[in-house]
């Protein structure tokens, strides 16, 4: 019996091997996730990410 694990978009048990949209569990979630990506709706904070204006901090 294969592996499987949850899909990264909807939670459903998925494949590894023998699956062409690995690690999704169908072209579906694949196409969301890319469509996410797309529309910047993944963000990763920085640390020189610019403050806002009128920022309390900026006066330090």
């Amino acid at each position: 019996m294969p592996r499987t694990f949850p899909c990264p978009r909807c939670g459903q048990p998925s494949q590894w091997e023998n699956n062409p949209f690995r690690p999704f569990c169908s072209e579906r979630c694949k196409m969301i996730d890319l469509g996410a990506w797309a529309n910047e709706e993944y963000k990763l904070p920085t640390q020189d990410a610019p403050t806002a204006a009128g920022d309390p901090s900026e006066n330090e």
